[in-house]
């Protein structure tokens, strides 16, 4: 892979696969062990749901852009959508330690991407529209 490349995509649970394909080729050209490249699907598959179902409030109702691009220490993946605005800082934080009869059904998102991540920044009020970039360095 040389320079940034990108995919654009109607916002379907269907083209999950296909998604996790782009992925998985800019993660294995970056040169991530297969332990890296597996969170890097991961993370990257939870964001797309979310931006699906939340972003948009369901299927097929905006498209997703994945722009992948490899960097001296590892792998940027930038994820746009036109979708509703998300703030995480008005989202209580999901706490593991909270015993399961007591957690709420949603919430475990963004705490296993900041998990199986190690850079995450959320911008909601870009041009561009929301825009959420994750990077994964080499082990």
């Amino acid at each position: 892979m040389t320079g940034p490349q990108t995919l654009t995509i109607s916002g379907n649970f269907e083209n999950l696969a296909q998604i996790a394909d782009f992925v998985t080729q800019a993660a294995a050209g970056a040169g991530l062990d297969d332990k890296a490249v597996y969170a890097v699907q991961m993370a990257v598959d939870e964001a797309c749901t979310n931006i699906i179902e939340h972003a948009y409030g369901g299927e097929g109702k905006g498209a997703i852009q994945i722009v992948c691009a490899i960097q001296p220490a590892g792998l940027q993946i930038t994820l746009i959508d036109q979708g509703h605005p998300f703030d995480p800082d008005q989202v209580a934080a999901f706490d593991p330690a909270t015993p399961l009869s007591e957690r709420k059904r949603r919430g475990m998102g963004m705490f296993f991407i900041y998990k199986l991540i190690d850079a995450v920044d959320y911008q909601f009020d870009t041009p561009q529209g929301n825009q959420l970039t994750l990077f994964k360095s080499r082990a």
